[in-house]
């Protein structure tokens, strides 16, 4: 299939995408679904392998008996789609497609294919709710249209195309299907358990790959501790980011609940797997998720005391940059070395993040186009090669405003504030409120963590707390009423 049926493709997917999220009537949002659904079938036909035909069907007719199965049980408990999709998130498969080899969440496909069968079943049965997303359905639903539009222009179709199909559509799909869940606090209570306790054994298998120097899937990190002055572990995650990212959001989870809790019960589980989720987050030695555990513990701390936490921090830092800065020698070192120091402390990312913002300075209004960062990184700063590895983005706005221009980036602003507005504007004083809290600090943990590494829409666990955020928004309104 060529180019240019796959831009055409991966445009009406994602316009279908942003209908069904907005759409008020039923119609709209069938032909939404529609949209998105043949849209995805273009995609997929231009990123299927060549020479594996019967493998790829036969592949397919599995996968579409376990998806119609799973659906089945969808509707009989509709919660059952939570927990399928937290117990995906760990499972990347290496998967040869469209000419490169990817990591990708092949089960978490199959929750997707069945959560589309019971939404269509549901619509076709005359289900008239609409909106579930509530004041995030506009921002996310214009954020994926104007992502998908950009792959008309991309330079680089075929990873576009890979974003749009393995990213953007499924998870923007459990979104949707996730948002349409009733609120249960028993149902809540349990995916909370269930995070805790796959972080307190992913956090055990880590350890244990410490103790041991027995690295599971990645060479990179195998080459890499080989040489590096500490030793890195990722568990059963693919990368030691990825996995120091889960901690932090179980982390995060057992905070609130140590903190807020009305029940003495769950204190005394949330205390020992904090500690640990901490003992294993210690051995990823992932700078981008201790960041984002330091942010959100700021947070909730400002929220517990509010200005006095504010305050107290404020003055702290206040006075120690004050006591720096003002000492001439320290002034003349920071100068002299605060851009070698930076990039060197970065791993080269300062680097990487001043160059992608020129080159979003150079297309600042439609961007270079979805999945061409590295392309036009490339070509910008003459790197040679097909694929340079000097040139993969490591910071999420940097590249959405690379990619898809100053539009791009202030769609994803108005996203994430909305959801943040939504679910940290009141301290937490009844359970949805509390809930809300964790799906609030659980997106800012991943958009501090997206600062340093480029994973925010690609991971799944994004898109469930935006749909989590709008079901805890829903529930505190009601219980306000």
């Amino acid at each position: 299939m060529s180019a240019e049926l796959a831009r055409i493709g991966g445009t009406f997917a994602c316009a279908g995408l942003g209908v069904l999220i907005v759409a008020p009537t039923r119609l709209a949002r069938g032909a939404g679904l529609a949209a998105w659904a043949v849209g995805g079938a273009v995609l997929l036909a231009y990123l299927a392998p060549s020479g594996h035909h019967r493998l790829l069907v036969a592949a397919a007719g599995g996968g579409l008996v376990l998806a119609v199965g799973l659906a089945t049980v969808l509707r009989r408990w509709p919660w059952a789609l939570a927990f399928a999709t937290l117990a995906c998130v760990p499972a990347r498969i290496p998967v040869h497609v469209g000419g490169t080899q990817a990591n990708l969440l092949v089960p978490l496909y199959v929750v997707v294919v069945a959560s589309t069968l019971l939404l269509t079943v549901e619509l076709a049965r005359g289900d008239r709710r609409a909106r579930e997303l509530g004041r995030l359905a506009w921002p996310l639903a214009t954020l994926v249209a104007w992502t998908g539009l950009t792959l008309l222009w991309t330079d680089d179709v075929r990873q576009g195309a890979i974003a749009v199909l393995f990213f953007y559509l499924p998870f923007g799909l459990i979104t949707v299907t996730l948002s349409r869940l009733s609120w249960s606090r028993r149902a809540l209570v349990l995916l909370w358990a269930q995070l805790v306790a796959m972080a307190v054994v992913f956090a055990g298998i880590g350890v244990y790959q410490w103790l041991t120097r027995d690295i599971f899937w990645n060479p990179k990190v195998i080459v890499g501790n080989a040489y590096a002055p500490f030793f890195r572990v990722n568990s059963v995650f693919y990368d030691p980011s990825v996995y120091g990212r889960f901690l932090v959001l179980a982390i995060v989870a057992c905070l609130v609940v140590a903190l807020h809790s009305r029940v003495v019960r769950g204190a005394w589980i949330a205390a020992p797997a904090i500690v640990i989720a901490w003992n294993g987050l210690l051995f990823s030695f992932s700078q981008s998720s201790f960041a984002a555990l330091i942010v959100v513990v700021l947070v909730l701390a400002t929220m517990a005391w509010r200005w006095r936490a504010a305050a107290a921090l404020g003055l702290v830092a206040a006075v120690l940059v004050s006591a720096g800065v003002a000492a001439p020698r320290v002034r003349s070192t920071i100068i002299r070395h605060t851009h070698i120091g930076l990039n060197h402390a970065t791993s080269g990312r300062s680097k990487l993040v001043i160059n992608g913002v020129r080159l979003a300075a150079h297309h600042p209004v439609l961007g270079v186009g979805i999945g061409s960062f590295k392309r036009s990184y490339a070509k910008q700063e003459h790197l040679k090669g097909k694929e340079p590895k000097s040139a993969a983005s490591h910071d999420t706005p940097v590249t959405v405003a690379a990619e898809t221009g100053l539009p791009g980036l202030a769609l994803l602003v108005w996203l994430v504030v909305v959801a943040l507005l939504v679910t940290l504007r009141r301290v937490p004083s009844t359970f949805a409120g509390r809930a809300s809290v964790v799906f609030g600090l659980g997106l800012a943990a991943i958009a501090v963590h997206s600062l340093f590494y480029n994973a925010f829409f690609e991971d799944p666990t994004t898109w469930a707390l935006l749909a989590l955020a709008a079901l805890g928004t829903r529930a505190t309104a009601e219980e306000a009423a």
